[in-house]
C-alpha cells in the first residue's frame, strides 16, 4: 500500500486580505486557521462595544488592520509551506 496524504490547496493571500476587510476573521477562516479567526472575531466585537468608552476608536482599527495584514501573511506563509513539502518526497524513506 502506498500512503498519499490528503491534498493541499493553496490559499490566495488577496482573497484572505478582501475577506478580513469584510468580515473580521474571515480570512483567517478561510486560511484554515479556524480558532484564529473565531479569536479575531470576538476581539472585534469586544472592541466594537468598547467604542462606547471611547477607547474602541483606538483599538478598532488597529484591530481591522492587524486582522487584514495576518490572513494575507498567514495565507503566504501557508503557501510557502506547502510549496516547501512538495519538493520533498512523502511516505518513509527505505535505506
Amino acid at each position: 500500500m502506498n500512503y498519499q496524504p490528503p491534498p493541499q490547496f493553496y490559499k490566495n493571500p488577496g482573497l484572505a486580505a478582501v475577506l478580513s476587510f469584510f468580515y473580521m476573521g474571515l480570512g483567517q477562516i478561510y486560511n484554515g486557521q479556524i480558532a484564529k479567526g473565531i479569536l479575531f472575531i470576538v476581539a472585534f466585537s469586544i472592541s466594537l462595544f468598547l467604542m462606547i468608552l471611547v477607547i474602541g476608536f483606538v483599538t478598532t482599527p488597529i484591530l481591522f488592520i492587524y486582522g487584514i495584514w495576518d490572513a494575507y501573511k498567514s495565507a503566504e506563509k501557508i503557501n510557502r509551506d506547502i510549496a516547501g513539502n512538495q519538493s520533498r518526497p512523502h511516505g518513509p524513506s527505505v535505506n
